[in-house]
């Protein structure tokens, strides 16, 4: 069995820059590598969680992550305690909500945000069930 220490997604897109301001803005990630010319590594310092995005297009990349991704049907889900109060943040900073907050029958009440690059991201918190 391969051993695996962590797993995040790496999204090809366009602008790493618009990308980094707003998840450092809006979530409190840190950019932990950054080169404006290839790619931007995420962490978040609370919970370990990490997101890659690179530029589409680079010569020293194999063919298929030269194109952009598709950002429908392509969803980032961040985990939050308080939905309703996240929410309530996102309209006060003008974030460009995609779905406004709803509560689901399955359990879990949420919203969801397009980011600088297109790709829906889903705020959703969890209830007891």
């Amino acid at each position: 069995m391969i051993e695996i220490q962590a797993m995040f997604p790496v999204m090809v897109t366009g602008d790493l820059t618009s990308i980094k301001t707003f998840y450092q803005s809006v979530f409190g990630f840190e950019a932990v590598f950054f080169d404006s010319a290839f790619y931007l590594h995420l962490l978040h310092p609370g919970t370990g969680i990490q997101l890659g995005f690179m530029l589409p297009e680079l010569a020293n990349q194999p063919d298929f992550l030269h194109p952009m991704m598709q950002t429908q049907g392509y969803v980032i889900s961040l985990e939050v305690q308080d939905a309703a109060a996240a929410f309530e943040q996102a309209k006060q900073m003008q974030l460009n909500i995609a779905m406004e907050l709803k509560e689901e029958p399955w359990g879990q009440i949420h919203f969801m945000l397009t980011d600088p690059g297109g790709f829906k991201v889903d705020v959703v918190q969890h209830l007891a069930q």
